[in-house]
């Protein structure tokens, strides 16, 4: 898999209207960055390469709903963690959830599957999604995800993502541990 070297600055052309709003409000919020551009990355094996590039453990980041497709969740975990309905479910008290349709993917976080990121708050404006944290990725220094594309992976603090941008986002995350 090709990993470019690692850059500090925006792509000079953005892809996507979420890539762009990314990196705008990264600037905006004067939040640093690290990020490689690489082959299309959409399994978690596919970021070995991106991770030892960035030192960083990408996350992993997945869109689900319930049953009725009302209650939507954007849950970040780790990548080597095997992901369980049951369990997180049971740790939000809530119906069953399953992965949401690849169009409502797009439609309402403004990526492709592979391509699901904490960013795509910023498209939700009428936070009809909730994002959901797996404790053991908040605890990491680094945080690792793509920029709303597959072909750019970055990592950035946590806890700039945490006490920065998701508040300007006006989500507020819920920490859970599965």
């Amino acid at each position: 898999m090709f990993v470019s070297d690692v850059y500090t600055t925006a792509p000079s052309e953005f892809k996507t209207i979420l890539q762009e709003k990314t990196y705008r409000a990264l600037q905006e919020l004067n939040i640093p960055f690290e990020r490689v551009d690489n082959e299309e990355a959409i399994t978690m094996e596919d970021c070995i390469q991106i991770n030892k590039a960035l030192n960083v453990k990408v996350a992993k980041t997945l869109f689900l709903c319930n049953r009725q497709q009302t209650s939507f969740y954007l849950f970040i975990t780790s990548g080597d963690k095997p992901f369980k309905t049951k369990d997180f479910s049971r740790a939000l008290g809530i119906s069953r959830v399953s992965f949401a349709p690849a169009d409502l993917l797009e439609k309402m976080m403004g990526t492709k599957i592979g391509a699901a990121t904490v960013f795509s708050a910023l498209l939700d404006e009428d936070n009809a999604v909730q994002v959901v944290f797996n404790k053991d990725v908040i605890c990491e220094e680094w945080y690792g995800c793509t920029d709303g594309t597959t072909t750019c992976y970055m990592r950035v603090k946590t806890d700039h993502i945490l006490h920065r941008f998701l508040p300007y986002t006006k989500h507020s995350p819920i920490i859970i541990e599965v």
